[in-house]
């Protein structure tokens, strides 16, 4: 007869595992995203929007893919309700499909050739699913990560999730990068249907992880003290509206760096510099895998002297590299490329994005974590990534082509984070604020 595990080992497993499927789930529903933003820099103009100017094509491309940042707060909000109030392990599964499929059928949709406008209405559902879907996931996966890890590691843990985003974003811009060599021909007829279609692979790996993990520890002791509030999302709008409104200035700044210089940043330097597309897909690449490595770093380091001193650091990172990485650019240098990209997103975003798991649920008490982070950051993420690459190319178009006044764009936002950082709770460890459990319940 097998002796029993220990417990210590059984919570051992438990929570890297926890971390484990946190990040590689977070990789496979960052990709689908990913993907369908590459594919809206380079490709989507011709395919659904060919009657317009390539102007107004590449415009009416990123509005298809802004509609997917202004589906997550509904999706943060719904998740949020039942991961706070059912479980986060069902959330995860559920929002891993929601994701996936729409996915696969995005590689589906006939062209504009062939159906005229519904084709760009297909795209525009199929996008709304998946801002819905990463509206609920994020948080979900963050949760499960640090709510299971064990204290003094909650902020290596949760960069797990985090740094999930880095293979997401390396294997969309590697299967991009490949169908790019085919002739334009066959790229834009069958080539870029790929990568969508081959998400099938990655979902099947994602569900049979995400199955295999263990409900959230904190959850479970919450619900065995009878703590669940019946709407978490009011109790999150009249009790921590404080906590809500530092989440999301300070995430403002990390999420339009990010889409800027990972979205727009691509249709600038193609499209205006004349950079090869293959060029900035290969410098992304390599800034990803800097973040990779990086990530884990600054989560680890946030343990040791505070989470929103390291995320402090990459807001001042936003600020004074802004207009460093558009003069690298301009270089159209290949060296300069991938050096611009591998700061930018290997160390001023991995600043930002590795503690952010750690120090944002440090904001909200167990009860209604899952909504008050995730509404807080799907809020942010609709407002500043869904607008990034418009507001950056409107900016870009207002100043005739100089892109200082993106710079300027990102610098105040840099410092409106900085500020908002400073007052969020958990400067040293992590810990809930002192509102108490009996005043969350309704």
């Amino acid at each position: 007869m097998t002796a029993p595990v220990p417990q210590a080992a059984r919570s051992r497993r438990q929570y890297i595992t926890a971390g484990l499927a946190s990040m590689m789930g977070t990789t496979i529903e960052w990709y689908d995203f990913f993907l369908y933003g590459t594919a809206a820099a380079l490709i989507f103009n011709k395919i659904f929007f060919p009657a317009f100017d390539p102007i107004t094509g590449t415009l009416a491309a990123f509005a298809t893919y802004s509609v997917g940042f202004f589906a997550r707060p509904l999706g943060g909000i719904v998740f949020g309700h039942f991961g706070d109030r059912v479980g986060r392990k069902s959330m995860l599964l559920i929002t891993l499909l929601l994701m996936g499929i729409p996915t696969i059928l995005i590689g589906l949709i006939p062209s504009y050739d062939s159906i005229g406008y519904w084709a760009a209405v297909l795209l525009v559902l199929m996008r709304l699913l998946q801002g819905v879907a990463v509206g609920g996931e994020w948080g979900g996966a963050v949760l499960m990560a640090v709510e299971h890890a064990p204290e003094g590691k909650k902020g290596f843990f949760g960069s797990l999730p985090q740094a999930g985003v880095a293979p997401g974003l390396i294997l969309s811009s590697l299967a991009m990068a490949a169908v790019s060599t085919l002739p334009d021909e066959d790229m834009l007829t069958w080539g870029w249907r790929v990568p969508f279609l081959a998400s099938v692979i990655l979902l099947l790996v994602g569900w049979f992880i995400r199955v295999k993990v263990a409900e959230s520890p904190d959850f479970e002791r919450m619900k065995s003290k009878g703590d669940k509030v019946q709407v978490p999302a009011k109790v999150v709008l009249r009790r921590y509206p404080r906590e809500l409104l530092v989440v999301i200035g300070g995430r403002l700044a990390e999420v339009t760096w990010f889409y800027t210089v990972v979205t727009f940043a691509l249709a600038y330097a193609t499209g205006t510099l004349g950079i090869p597309r293959i060029a900035m897909l290969d410098a992304t690449v390599w800034g990803a895998v800097v973040a990779l490595f990086a990530m884990p770093l600054f989560g680890m380091l946030g343990d040791r002297v505070g989470y929103k001193w390291v995320f402090m650091a990459g807001a001042v990172g936003v600020i004074g590299f802004a207009p460093l990485f558009f003069g690298m650019l301009q270089y159209r240098d290949p060296g300069s490329i991938t050096f611009a990209m591998v700061i930018a997103i290997g160390v001023v975003y991995a600043c930002l994005y590795g503690p952010q798991g750690s120090l944002f649920s440090a904001q909200f008490p167990p009860e209604v974590r899952y909504s008050g982070i995730s509404i807080a950051v799907q809020v942010s993420g609709a407002i500043g990534g869904g607008l990034a690459p418009i507001v950056a190319t409107s900016l870009l178009a207002y100043g005739n082509g100089d892109p200082r006044y993106i710079v300027w764009y990102l610098s105040a936002l840099g410092i409106i984070a900085v500020i908002s950082a400073a007052r969020m709770h958990g400067p040293l460890r992590f810990a809930v604020p002192p509102a108490t459990t009996e005043g969350a319940r309704t």
